[in-house]
């Protein structure tokens, strides 16, 4: 498998972003005309699905990618995930709510599918931050950084190693239940761990092999010090 950890791979005019050869690379990695796979975040939520999914398609047909079929994964469709998971050839892991997220994997036992997929894998946000081994699920919701039985740490995928945290152009700058959400959550939970901090328009590529690039602007954040990747693509090792 082929995966891309994106923070978020559109521009506001819905295209992909081409920035750091995003649009490039995922181009050249996809077959012609690929079975299209879109797996839901939100998996009861159909109307926002149904237009996230259509942001990914829309994005593709800006970008003159053609594709054979484009299906959805959510509840309406869970019990044929196995064979919609075994006949796509480019899977999309919907951004959303990380742990609403990674209890609609477990409920399609996606974590046992995906390991007899070897097409191309992309991550959005949420998507990319539950491909990890063990997700790091910073708070996002109103009372969640004060719930002590929040759970921050959890299996996820285990499709890389990388503990991705999106968005760092607008978490840096937010308040969640009156703390900041990097210098009081994620500083100190990362303790311990290495999180991979993207900017919209940043990514990961992750080969399979153990090897993982990183391209734009990303910042590696252990044990409560944070320190930037100082090349626009340089290789690194977890």
């Amino acid at each position: 498998m082929l995966l891309f950890l994106t923070s978020s791979p559109h521009l506001d005019d819905g295209r992909f972003n081409p920035a750091n050869g995003f649009l490039d690379r995922l181009r050249d990695a996809l077959p012609p005309c690929p079975r299209c796979l879109f797996i839901s975040a939100a998996p009861d939520d159909w109307g926002g699905t149904e237009h996230a999914a259509w942001g990914i398609r829309h994005a593709m047909d800006l970008a003159g990618m053609q594709y054979d079929s484009f299906e959805i994964l959510d509840r309406r469709t869970a019990g044929e995930a196995e064979w919609l998971v075994q006949n796509s050839d480019f899977i999309v892991f919907s951004g959303g709510h990380v742990p609403t997220q990674n209890s609609f994997y477990q409920d399609i036992d996606l974590f046992r599918l995906i390991y007899r997929f070897d097409g191309v894998a992309m991550g959005i946000s949420a998507g990319s931050m539950n491909c990890a081994a063990e997700v790091y699920s910073i708070p996002e919701l109103e009372g969640e950084a004060i719930d002590p039985n929040y759970v921050r740490f959890f299996p996820g995928l285990g499709l890389t190693s990388t503990q991705i945290i999106p968005h760092y152009n607008y978490l840096r700058d937010v308040i969640l239940d009156g703390l900041r959400m990097f210098e009081d959550l994620a500083y100190p939970d990362s303790i311990g761990h290495e999180f991979c901090i993207l900017m919209d328009g940043a990514y990961v590529i992750e080969d399979g092999n153990g090897r993982h690039e990183v391209y734009g602007e990303a910042y590696r954040l252990r044990d409560g010090f944070i320190t930037p990747y100082h090349e626009a693509s340089s290789n690194f090792y977890l």
